[in-house]
């Protein structure tokens, strides 16, 4: 079994480490009344949210963005014009959308799949580190945790983060996407860009205790066009704890041919090729270090959120047909009514950040981020995000198809596609540690 334990150095450093594990009769509840991720099995009290009968199930030969929902019609669609009847049911975030854009922005929403699942072997640690995983130093890390959702029964809101943040994505794989920053007249110009993630469980020369002690993965990402930028090529050894050992990261200038340590990668820093719209702790919705923030748990909610985005991922679109002026084309989107666990997040007296306040809706059935809503110093909604999901039934996982963040005072935005990228979700590519080092990003950042 492949722990993550930090050093014992560390461990003598907490002795006051809060005890967020729980009971072996609590987490029975895992796999009953509670799936053995920690959703609740049951419907809900309409029936509009279905009980959970396993997601869909696994085929490693099978398309995984071939729409199996086709032939399903929208149950309603909302508009400024019938709003009112389901605010109960949407962010704030959404409903700021709908103020801006009043003629242009729609939700269409379908019948609710829970089609999340994920392999077996999650599951058992799951329940397992129900029970063995504990916070650190007011929750900036953990201990006794094995690979993959810490707290499948979170007493607390930086619990359900860290679920989110330590998902299960696959093991290894490798995306080709674009990254397209979009202007208030709808005009744009696609970033193409190639990264691969790879927990170290999965690196092609096994596990290191020695090395990986505290490594959640490794990623890189090599920008591909346009010329200006192509060759340039970032590499992330992201780490369990970042505040005793913060994020290790390096950048490859193509134009310099040279290697530099990047720690400013991380927080609030602009992320690289995002011309600004987006920080470099919103890739993936939310990641990295936690401690500039205190979290507070908000309960579960029933909120229509992108699902099942199958319909936006779909090969035969281009670009120019989703991408439109102050939103992407809400035709391609699906949403279904999902419960989701609120979590706001409140910058600390002294900490610094763009985003002071900010509030994440996680996805019961996958521990994904769904939506966000990042607000400024003043207290003003500032930026709205999304992540357009789906299950990839040939990698037993839940991932984004897509991701948007709206800049709700400028008008311009940022979307993630796949659409015109040749092998965009590559899933089990095999790579060596090797392949994350200063080194390699020099040989891949080469023109």
């Amino acid at each position: 079994m492949n722990k993550k334990i930090l050093t014992a150095s560390l461990l003598m450093m907490v002795s006051s480490a809060a005890l967020s594990q729980v009971s072996e009769k609590e987490a029975g509840r895992l796999g009953n009344e509670l799936t053995a991720i920690g959703a609740l099995a049951s419907k809900n009290a309409s029936g509009s949210i279905p009980a959970y009968t396993g997601g869909l199930a696994y085929d490693e030969s099978v398309d995984p963005l071939k729409n199996i929902y086709q032939n399903e019609r929208a149950l309603f669609v909302i508009t400024n014009k019938n709003l009112g009847q389901y605010k109960q049911n949407l962010t704030q975030g959404q409903l700021a959308l709908f103020a801006k854009y009043p003629q242009t922005y729609q939700m269409p929403v379908y019948k609710t799949h829970r089609s999340a699942a994920y392999p077996m072997g999650v599951y058992k640690k799951a329940k397992q580190n129900a029970t063995t995983a504990k916070l650190v130093d007011g929750g900036n890390g953990m201990i006794n945790f094995d690979e993959t959702v810490p707290f499948a029964i979170p007493k607390n809101g930086i619990e359900v983060i860290w679920n989110h943040v330590s998902r299960f994505r696959g093991g290894s794989i490798e995306r080709n996407a674009a990254q397209i920053p979009v202007q208030s007249n709808g005009e744009y110009r696609a970033i193409k860009v190639r990264s691969q993630l790879t927990a170290p469980q999965y690196l092609k020369d096994g596990y290191s205790a020695e090395k990986d002690d505290n490594v959640l993965f490794y990623f890189t990402q090599a920008i591909k066009s346009p010329a200006r930028l192509t060759g340039n090529v970032l590499l992330v050894h992201e780490t369990i704890d970042q505040v005793n050992q913060p994020r290790m990261a390096w950048s490859y200038n193509a134009g310099q041919r040279r290697v530099r340590r990047a720690p400013q990668v991380a927080y609030d820093a602009p992320a690289p090729a995002t011309e600004g719209l987006r920080t470099s702790d919103q890739l993936d919705m939310f990641n990295g270090a936690p401690d500039r923030y205190d979290w507070k748990l908000m309960g579960k909610k029933e909120i229509y959120i992108p699902y099942n985005s199958y319909k936006l991922a779909d090969p035969n679109l281009k670009y120019r047909d989703i991408v439109s002026a102050g939103h992407i084309n809400q035709d391609h989107t699906r949403y279904e009514l999902h419960r989701v666990w609120k979590v706001e997040a409140t910058l600390k007296e002294g900490a610094r950040h763009v985003y002071a306040k900010r509030t994440f809706y996680v996805d019961e059935d996958s521990w994904q981020i769904a939506i966000a809503d990042h607000y400024d110093n003043r207290g003003e909604l500032w930026r709205v995000s999304e992540g357009h999901a789906l299950q990839f039934v040939n990698a037993n996982t839940p991932w984004y198809v897509s991701t948007t963040n709206y800049d709700l005072f400028s008008g311009r935005y940022i979307v993630e596609l796949n659409n015109e990228e040749r092998d965009p979700f590559k899933f089990g590519v095999q790579v060596k540690r090797k392949h994350f080092t200063a080194a390699a990003i020099r040989r891949q950042g080469k023109r």
